[in-house]
């Protein structure tokens, strides 16, 4: 049960990633296009709060699975919150906000793909995963 837990917080993390390459990459043509939604991206709190959010949430779902010990991993996930961190926090880096930003959750995303399938791969079917029987052609 506990696997099938690490799994959502992976997909999650990863979506939450996902979510942040959108917000990065396609939010400047919809301030264009609605120019009334730029009153909340253009705010310097925007960035902070997400990367609030998102660095927590990635760490316990790498720390709690004890994915941490997969070096490439653990290095993905420090580069990704480190370039999060750095775009949100350090004002002498706002003309390249966007590029860290995105390298940054691309990191996590990757990270957390790694880290769901790992999950994966030390599946063991027996009678409790539910699926076992029909794998075995009964």
């Amino acid at each position: 049960m506990a696997q099938q837990k690490m799994k959502w917080v992976d997909i999650a993390s990863m979506s939450l990633s996902g979510l942040c390459v959108v917000h990065c990459l396609a939010l400047p043509f919809v301030i264009v296009a609605l120019p009334f939604l730029g009153v909340f991206v253009n705010n310097d709190w925007v960035h902070p709060v997400l990367v609030i959010i998102a660095a927590p949430l990635s760490l316990w779902a790498i720390i709690s699975s004890s994915a941490w010990r997969k070096w490439k991993i653990s290095v993905l996930v420090a580069v990704g919150i480190t370039l999060l961190a750095l775009a949100a926090f350090v004002p002498a880096l706002s003309a390249n906000e966007v590029t860290l930003s995105v390298i940054g959750a691309l990191c996590i995303a990757a990270a957390h793909g790694l880290n769901y399938l790992h999950h994966k791969a030390r599946h063991e079917h027996s009678a409790s995963c539910g699926h076992a029987d029909r794998l075995a052609g009964d």
